[in-house]
């Protein structure tokens, strides 16, 4: 299903969905195809996107587009200084 389908399905919520297809485009991924799983609350939407299955997603229908930005740099180090311990 496109993500327009799942906006006009679903208006102004929070949906977990499975990616079913998508492309990048430099730093983001673009998601074509989903399928809906269920629709999720908004006091629920922050613990359900950290405990998503791999390929699942929560999203808000809200957005235009389903775009994922990657982030491709390295992790940060950060210096201690030497009085820590």
């Amino acid at each position: 299903m496109k993500w327009q389908e799942v906006r006009e399905l679903f208006p102004d919520q929070f949906v977990l969905v499975s990616i079913l297809n998508y492309h990048e485009e430099g730093n983001k991924k673009i998601v074509d195809e989903v399928a809906p799983i269920r629709t999720i609350s908004e006091q629920e939407a922050n613990k359900e996107f950290f405990q998503a299955e791999p390929g699942n997603l929560v999203y808000h229908t809200s957005n235009q587009e389903f775009v994922i930005h990657l982030r491709r740099d390295p992790l940060i180090r950060v210096r201690r200084s030497s009085n820590e311990n």
